[in-house]
Protein backbone atom coordinates (compact mmCIF):
# COMPACT_ATOMS: atom_id res chain seq x y z
CA UNK A 1 0.00 0.00 0.00
CA UNK A 2 1.10 3.54 -0.98
CA UNK A 3 -0.30 6.91 -0.67
CA UNK A 4 0.94 10.55 -0.82
CA UNK A 5 0.57 14.19 0.22
CA UNK A 6 1.39 17.70 -0.44
CA UNK A 7 3.35 19.17 -3.23
CA UNK A 8 6.76 18.86 -5.15
CA UNK A 9 8.46 20.71 -8.01
CA UNK A 10 11.20 23.39 -8.94
CA UNK A 11 8.53 26.50 -7.96
CA UNK A 12 7.23 25.17 -4.66
CA UNK A 13 7.83 27.01 -1.22
CA UNK A 14 7.08 26.80 2.17
CA UNK A 15 5.48 23.47 1.79
CA UNK A 16 7.03 19.53 1.21
CA UNK A 17 5.74 16.33 -0.40
CA UNK A 18 5.45 13.13 2.13
CA UNK A 19 4.92 9.63 0.06
CA UNK A 20 4.37 6.58 2.59
CA UNK A 21 4.57 3.18 1.16
CA UNK A 22 3.55 0.20 4.07
CA UNK A 23 6.24 -2.66 4.49
CA UNK A 24 5.88 -6.02 6.02
CA UNK A 25 8.91 -5.96 8.24
CA UNK A 26 12.29 -3.58 7.92
CA UNK A 27 11.02 -0.71 10.39
CA UNK A 28 10.73 2.24 9.24
CA UNK A 29 13.15 3.82 6.32
CA UNK A 30 13.09 7.63 5.45
CA UNK A 31 14.59 9.37 2.76
CA UNK A 32 14.89 13.07 3.30
CA UNK A 33 15.66 15.54 0.98
CA UNK A 34 15.54 19.10 1.65
CA UNK A 35 17.89 22.43 0.78
CA UNK A 36 17.99 22.82 4.34
CA UNK A 37 19.08 19.56 5.88
CA UNK A 38 21.77 20.85 7.45
CA UNK A 39 20.04 23.20 9.87
CA UNK A 40 16.71 21.51 10.10
CA UNK A 41 16.78 17.93 9.21
CA UNK A 42 17.32 16.92 12.33
CA UNK A 43 14.23 18.22 13.44
CA UNK A 44 12.39 16.94 10.34
CA UNK A 45 13.61 13.83 11.43
CA UNK A 46 12.43 13.80 14.73
CA UNK A 47 9.10 15.21 13.75
CA UNK A 48 8.71 12.14 10.94
CA UNK A 49 9.33 9.62 13.88
CA UNK A 50 7.23 11.01 16.47
CA UNK A 51 4.29 10.76 13.83
CA UNK A 52 4.88 7.25 12.85
CA UNK A 53 5.12 6.13 17.21
CA UNK A 54 1.50 8.12 17.19
CA UNK A 55 0.04 6.62 14.08
CA UNK A 56 1.54 3.37 14.84
CA UNK A 57 3.46 3.22 11.98
CA UNK A 58 5.81 -0.42 12.53
CA UNK A 59 7.37 -0.87 9.03
CA UNK A 60 7.54 1.85 5.83
CA UNK A 61 9.54 3.00 3.00
CA UNK A 62 8.90 6.77 3.29
CA UNK A 63 9.81 9.71 1.19
CA UNK A 64 10.03 13.73 2.05
CA UNK A 65 10.68 16.44 -0.21
CA UNK A 66 10.90 19.66 2.01
CA UNK A 67 10.99 22.90 0.05
CA UNK A 68 11.35 25.28 3.40
CA UNK A 69 8.04 23.55 5.19
CA UNK A 70 7.37 24.67 8.53
CA UNK A 71 6.30 21.88 11.30
CA UNK A 72 2.67 22.15 11.16
CA UNK A 73 2.88 21.70 7.30
CA UNK A 74 4.77 18.51 7.54
CA UNK A 75 2.41 17.03 10.20
CA UNK A 76 -0.31 18.38 8.27
CA UNK A 77 0.90 16.22 5.19
CA UNK A 78 2.15 13.27 6.97
CA UNK A 79 -1.40 12.68 8.44
CA UNK A 80 -3.13 13.69 5.42
CA UNK A 81 -1.06 10.59 3.66
CA UNK A 82 -1.54 8.32 6.52
CA UNK A 83 -5.51 8.88 6.47
CA UNK A 84 -5.21 8.21 2.92
CA UNK A 85 -3.98 4.76 3.91
CA UNK A 86 -6.17 4.12 6.96
CA UNK A 87 -9.40 6.23 6.51
CA UNK A 88 -10.77 4.76 9.04
CA UNK A 89 -8.44 6.48 11.67
CA UNK A 90 -9.87 9.15 14.09
CA UNK A 91 -6.40 9.79 15.48
CA UNK A 92 -5.67 14.00 15.02
CA UNK A 93 -1.14 15.20 15.86
CA UNK A 94 -2.15 18.53 17.10
CA UNK A 95 0.56 20.91 17.89
CA UNK A 96 -0.33 23.05 21.34
CA UNK A 97 -2.23 26.76 20.38
CA UNK A 98 0.49 29.03 20.59
CA UNK A 99 -0.17 31.74 23.25
CA UNK A 100 -0.18 34.35 20.53
CA UNK A 101 -3.66 32.95 19.55
CA UNK A 102 -5.28 32.56 22.54
CA UNK A 103 -7.10 35.72 21.86
CA UNK A 104 -11.17 36.20 21.37
CA UNK A 105 -13.55 38.06 19.03
CA UNK A 106 -16.31 40.40 19.79
CA UNK A 107 -19.60 40.88 17.76
CA UNK A 108 -19.47 44.56 16.74
CA UNK A 109 -15.74 44.24 15.83
CA UNK A 110 -14.04 46.25 12.97
CA UNK A 111 -14.82 44.27 9.85
CA UNK A 112 -13.34 46.52 7.21
CA UNK A 113 -10.97 44.17 5.32
CA UNK A 114 -10.97 40.43 5.11
CA UNK A 115 -8.15 38.51 3.36
CA UNK A 116 -9.12 35.20 1.41
CA UNK A 117 -6.46 32.77 1.09
CA UNK A 118 -6.34 29.73 -0.65
CA UNK A 119 -6.94 26.39 2.16
CA UNK A 120 -4.26 25.04 0.59
CA UNK A 121 -1.57 27.21 -0.02
CA UNK A 122 0.43 27.33 3.25
CA UNK A 123 3.03 29.87 1.88
CA UNK A 124 0.61 32.75 1.93
CA UNK A 125 -0.28 32.16 5.59
CA UNK A 126 2.87 32.37 7.06
CA UNK A 127 3.08 36.17 6.98
CA UNK A 128 -0.78 37.45 6.21
CA UNK A 129 -0.78 39.18 9.42
CA UNK A 130 1.81 41.69 8.83
CA UNK A 131 -0.72 43.12 5.97
CA UNK A 132 -2.39 43.73 9.10
CA UNK A 133 -5.99 43.17 7.76
CA UNK A 134 -9.01 43.38 10.15
CA UNK A 135 -9.95 39.59 9.10
CA UNK A 136 -7.82 36.62 7.62
CA UNK A 137 -9.93 34.09 6.24
CA UNK A 138 -8.62 30.63 5.49
CA UNK A 139 -10.38 29.26 3.02
CA UNK A 140 -11.51 25.63 2.38
CA UNK A 141 -14.58 26.58 -0.26
CA UNK A 142 -14.04 28.12 -3.85
CA UNK A 143 -10.02 28.21 -4.01
CA UNK A 144 -9.49 24.69 -3.08
CA UNK A 145 -9.53 22.46 -6.09
CA UNK A 146 -11.65 19.17 -5.32
CA UNK A 147 -8.68 17.18 -4.82
CA UNK A 148 -7.26 19.37 -2.42
CA UNK A 149 -10.63 19.54 -0.13
CA UNK A 150 -9.18 16.71 2.77
CA UNK A 151 -5.20 18.23 2.23
CA UNK A 152 -7.15 22.16 3.00
CA UNK A 153 -8.37 20.91 6.36
CA UNK A 154 -5.52 19.77 8.01
CA UNK A 155 -3.35 22.57 6.81
CA UNK A 156 -6.32 25.12 8.35
CA UNK A 157 -6.57 23.31 11.45
CA UNK A 158 -3.24 23.34 12.20
CA UNK A 159 -2.30 26.94 11.32
CA UNK A 160 -5.11 27.72 13.60
CA UNK A 161 -3.03 26.34 15.91
CA UNK A 162 0.33 27.34 14.53
CA UNK A 163 0.19 30.26 12.70
CA UNK A 164 0.23 33.81 13.93
CA UNK A 165 -2.23 36.44 12.81
CA UNK A 166 -1.20 39.27 15.12
CA UNK A 167 -4.45 40.22 16.07
CA UNK A 168 -6.57 39.61 12.90
CA UNK A 169 -9.95 38.20 13.34
CA UNK A 170 -9.26 34.56 12.70
CA UNK A 171 -12.11 33.22 9.96
CA UNK A 172 -12.67 30.28 7.99
CA UNK A 173 -15.17 30.12 4.75
CA UNK A 174 -16.42 26.20 5.08
CA UNK A 175 -17.72 24.49 1.87
CA UNK A 176 -21.16 24.61 0.84
CA UNK A 177 -23.53 22.68 2.65
CA UNK A 178 -24.24 20.08 3.27
CA UNK A 179 -20.48 19.20 2.73
CA UNK A 180 -19.29 22.01 4.96
CA UNK A 181 -21.00 20.81 8.03
CA UNK A 182 -18.01 18.13 7.86
CA UNK A 183 -15.38 21.34 8.10
CA UNK A 184 -16.65 22.29 11.19
CA UNK A 185 -14.72 19.76 13.50
CA UNK A 186 -11.37 20.65 11.90
CA UNK A 187 -11.71 24.38 12.78
CA UNK A 188 -14.64 24.87 16.02
CA UNK A 189 -11.98 23.50 18.41
CA UNK A 190 -9.06 25.34 17.59
CA UNK A 191 -10.10 29.04 17.87
CA UNK A 192 -11.95 29.91 15.37
CA UNK A 193 -13.58 33.30 15.21
CA UNK A 194 -16.28 33.57 12.27
CA UNK A 195 -16.99 31.42 10.34
CA UNK A 196 -18.01 32.09 6.61
CA UNK A 197 -20.84 29.92 5.28
CA UNK A 198 -21.00 30.55 1.40
CA UNK A 199 -24.23 30.69 -1.07
CA UNK A 200 -26.44 30.32 1.87
CA UNK A 201 -30.06 30.48 0.68
CA UNK A 202 -32.29 30.03 3.96
CA UNK A 203 -32.26 30.50 7.47
CA UNK A 204 -32.37 26.53 7.90
CA UNK A 205 -28.80 26.24 6.57
CA UNK A 206 -27.20 28.77 8.89
CA UNK A 207 -29.32 26.83 11.67
CA UNK A 208 -27.88 23.72 10.95
CA UNK A 209 -24.25 25.28 11.30
CA UNK A 210 -25.15 26.96 14.45
CA UNK A 211 -26.64 23.29 15.55
CA UNK A 212 -22.98 21.87 14.75
CA UNK A 213 -21.14 24.56 15.84
CA UNK A 214 -22.67 24.18 19.50
CA UNK A 215 -22.34 20.42 19.41
CA UNK A 216 -18.97 20.78 18.85
CA UNK A 217 -18.37 23.53 21.70
CA UNK A 218 -19.62 21.42 24.05
CA UNK A 219 -17.74 18.18 23.19
CA UNK A 220 -14.54 20.23 23.17
CA UNK A 221 -15.39 23.04 26.10
CA UNK A 222 -14.94 25.75 23.96
CA UNK A 223 -15.81 28.79 26.23
CA UNK A 224 -15.19 31.41 23.43
CA UNK A 225 -18.38 32.74 20.92
CA UNK A 226 -18.21 31.79 17.25
CA UNK A 227 -19.97 33.51 15.04
CA UNK A 228 -21.72 33.60 11.57
CA UNK A 229 -20.99 35.52 8.38
CA UNK A 230 -23.78 34.18 5.72
CA UNK A 231 -22.91 35.07 2.41
CA UNK A 232 -25.24 35.90 -0.16
CA UNK A 233 -24.27 34.73 -3.55
CA UNK A 234 -27.07 33.75 -5.85
CA UNK A 235 -30.97 35.25 -6.51
CA UNK A 236 -32.97 33.63 -3.85
CA UNK A 237 -30.09 34.85 -1.46
CA UNK A 238 -31.10 38.02 -2.19
CA UNK A 239 -34.70 37.10 -1.42
CA UNK A 240 -34.43 35.48 1.93
CA UNK A 241 -31.80 37.83 2.96
CA UNK A 242 -33.36 39.64 6.04
CA UNK A 243 -34.42 35.83 6.75
CA UNK A 244 -31.20 34.78 6.78
CA UNK A 245 -29.33 37.61 8.78
CA UNK A 246 -31.87 37.17 11.44
CA UNK A 247 -31.67 33.34 11.89
CA UNK A 248 -28.74 33.06 14.91
CA UNK A 249 -27.80 35.21 17.19
CA UNK A 250 -24.22 34.16 16.26
CA UNK A 251 -25.02 36.48 13.03
CA UNK A 252 -22.23 39.05 13.07
CA UNK A 253 -22.80 40.21 9.47
CA UNK A 254 -24.21 39.47 6.31
CA UNK A 255 -21.81 39.51 3.04
CA UNK A 256 -22.79 39.21 -0.74
CA UNK A 257 -20.14 37.60 -3.17
CA UNK A 258 -21.35 38.94 -6.90
CA UNK A 259 -19.57 36.51 -8.78
CA UNK A 260 -21.79 33.88 -8.64
CA UNK A 261 -24.66 36.16 -7.85
CA UNK A 262 -24.42 37.96 -11.28
CA UNK A 263 -24.01 34.39 -12.71
CA UNK A 264 -26.96 33.49 -11.26
CA UNK A 265 -29.27 36.44 -12.59
CA UNK A 266 -27.60 36.06 -15.85
CA UNK A 267 -25.50 38.79 -16.81
CA UNK A 268 -21.65 39.83 -16.31
CA UNK A 269 -20.02 41.47 -13.48
CA UNK A 270 -18.65 44.99 -13.70
CA UNK A 271 -16.67 47.11 -12.11
CA UNK A 272 -19.06 49.65 -12.08
CA UNK A 273 -21.58 47.39 -10.04
CA UNK A 274 -24.56 48.99 -11.54
CA UNK A 275 -25.94 44.96 -12.96
CA UNK A 276 -25.97 44.23 -8.84
CA UNK A 277 -26.94 47.76 -7.50
CA UNK A 278 -30.47 46.17 -6.51
CA UNK A 279 -28.53 43.09 -4.59
CA UNK A 280 -26.52 44.94 -2.72
CA UNK A 281 -28.97 47.31 -1.28
CA UNK A 282 -31.24 44.87 -0.26
CA UNK A 283 -28.36 43.05 1.79
CA UNK A 284 -27.39 46.43 3.17
CA UNK A 285 -31.03 46.85 4.38
CA UNK A 286 -31.42 43.10 5.72
CA UNK A 287 -28.14 43.48 7.32
CA UNK A 288 -29.00 46.48 9.38
CA UNK A 289 -32.15 45.74 10.01
CA UNK A 290 -31.14 42.43 11.77
CA UNK A 291 -28.63 44.07 13.74
CA UNK A 292 -25.55 43.01 12.46
CA UNK A 293 -22.96 44.60 9.69
CA UNK A 294 -23.19 45.00 6.42
CA UNK A 295 -19.99 43.43 3.96
CA UNK A 296 -19.42 43.94 0.75
CA UNK A 297 -17.54 41.71 -1.75
CA UNK A 298 -14.38 41.54 -2.90
CA UNK A 299 -12.82 43.47 -5.96
CA UNK A 300 -11.37 41.49 -8.41
CA UNK A 301 -8.83 43.18 -10.40
CA UNK A 302 -5.91 43.67 -8.15
CA UNK A 303 -4.30 46.30 -10.55
CA UNK A 304 -6.21 48.75 -10.25
CA UNK A 305 -5.91 50.70 -7.43
CA UNK A 306 -8.27 53.63 -8.23
CA UNK A 307 -10.91 51.71 -9.30
CA UNK A 308 -11.08 49.66 -6.03
CA UNK A 309 -11.17 53.37 -4.14
CA UNK A 310 -13.72 54.26 -6.19
CA UNK A 311 -15.60 50.72 -5.41
CA UNK A 312 -15.45 50.68 -1.69
CA UNK A 313 -16.35 54.39 -1.72
CA UNK A 314 -19.95 53.44 -3.55
CA UNK A 315 -20.15 50.48 -0.92
CA UNK A 316 -19.61 52.85 1.89
CA UNK A 317 -22.45 55.16 0.58
CA UNK A 318 -24.46 52.28 0.22
CA UNK A 319 -23.98 51.45 3.87
CA UNK A 320 -21.30 48.53 3.49
CA UNK A 321 -19.10 48.30 6.70
CA UNK A 322 -16.44 46.48 4.90
CA UNK A 323 -14.89 44.86 1.68
CA UNK A 324 -13.21 41.33 0.96
CA UNK A 325 -9.69 41.56 -0.52
CA UNK A 326 -7.90 38.91 -2.40
CA UNK A 327 -4.37 40.34 -2.38
CA UNK A 328 -2.50 42.46 0.49
CA UNK A 329 -2.09 45.10 -1.44
CA UNK A 330 -5.64 45.97 -1.52
CA UNK A 331 -6.00 46.38 2.49
CA UNK A 332 -4.39 49.77 2.73
CA UNK A 333 -6.78 51.13 0.16
CA UNK A 334 -9.59 49.78 1.86
CA UNK A 335 -8.95 51.02 4.98
CA UNK A 336 -8.24 54.48 4.01
CA UNK A 337 -11.26 54.74 1.59
CA UNK A 338 -13.89 53.39 4.75
CA UNK A 339 -11.72 56.19 6.96
CA UNK A 340 -14.63 58.92 8.12
CA UNK A 341 -14.17 62.39 6.36
CA UNK A 342 -12.92 65.73 8.13
CA UNK A 343 -16.51 66.38 8.06
CA UNK A 344 -18.05 63.39 9.51
CA UNK A 345 -15.19 63.92 12.07
CA UNK A 346 -16.29 67.04 13.19
CA UNK A 347 -19.86 66.45 13.00
CA UNK A 348 -19.16 63.32 15.53
CA UNK A 349 -17.53 64.75 17.53
CA UNK A 350 -20.23 67.61 18.07
CA UNK A 351 -23.14 64.56 18.84
CA UNK A 352 -20.79 62.78 21.64
CA UNK A 353 -19.96 65.78 23.18
CA UNK A 354 -23.33 66.80 23.36
CA UNK A 355 -24.86 63.13 24.54
CA UNK A 356 -22.09 63.50 27.08
CA UNK A 357 -22.64 67.00 28.56
CA UNK A 358 -26.57 66.22 28.79
CA UNK A 359 -25.46 63.09 30.94
CA UNK A 360 -23.58 64.95 33.15
CA UNK A 361 -26.56 67.64 33.71
CA UNK A 362 -28.98 64.61 33.93
CA UNK A 363 -30.82 65.43 31.08
CA UNK A 364 -32.80 63.08 29.23
CA UNK A 365 -33.08 64.11 26.23
CA UNK A 366 -30.16 65.44 23.93
CA UNK A 367 -30.36 68.30 21.15
CA UNK A 368 -27.63 69.36 18.78
CA UNK A 369 -28.91 72.49 17.48
CA UNK A 370 -32.52 71.86 16.75
CA UNK A 371 -32.41 68.16 15.94
CA UNK A 372 -32.54 65.73 18.68
CA UNK A 373 -29.81 63.04 18.92
CA UNK A 374 -30.70 59.50 19.73
CA UNK A 375 -28.78 56.57 21.14
CA UNK A 376 -28.42 54.74 17.76
CA UNK A 377 -27.16 58.25 16.12
CA UNK A 378 -24.91 58.42 19.17
CA UNK A 379 -23.40 55.10 18.60
CA UNK A 380 -22.89 55.63 14.50
CA UNK A 381 -20.90 58.69 15.68
CA UNK A 382 -18.89 56.84 18.00
CA UNK A 383 -18.20 54.66 15.60
CA UNK A 384 -16.80 57.04 13.38
CA UNK A 385 -14.37 58.97 16.26
CA UNK A 386 -13.21 55.21 16.22
CA UNK A 387 -12.64 54.10 13.31
CA UNK A 388 -10.35 58.45 12.55
CA UNK A 389 -8.52 57.19 15.73
CA UNK A 390 -7.98 53.65 14.34
CA UNK A 391 -6.51 55.51 10.80
CA UNK A 392 -4.62 58.00 12.78
CA UNK A 393 -6.60 60.86 11.81
CA UNK A 394 -7.71 61.50 15.38
CA UNK A 395 -5.78 61.53 18.52
CA UNK A 396 -7.34 59.21 21.24
CA UNK A 397 -6.87 62.51 23.68
CA UNK A 398 -9.08 64.63 20.90
CA UNK A 399 -11.80 65.72 23.71
CA UNK A 400 -8.44 67.82 25.45
CA UNK A 401 -7.35 69.37 21.83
Amino acid sequence: MKSSAGKRGDNIRSDCYIEIQLKQSGGIKLDLKSKVDVMYGESIRKLIFEMCDFFNLKDAKMLCEDYGALPFVIAARFELAVKRLFPETKKEFLFPIIKQNNYSTSKDRLRRTRLYLPGNEPKFFINAGLHSPDGIILDLEDSVPPTEKDASQLLVRNALRSVDFYGAERMVRINQLPKGLNDLQFIVPHNVHVILIPNCESAEQVLAVEKEVEKLRKKFNIKNEVYFMPIIESALGVIKAYEIASASKNNCALAIGLEDYTADIGTQRTNEGRESIFARQILVNAARAAGIQPIDTVFSDVAEMEELKQSVLEAKALGFEGKGCIHPRQIPVVHQAFAPTTEEIEKAKKIVLAFEEAGKKGLGVVALGSKMIDPPVVKRAQKTIDLAVLNNILEKNWRKQ
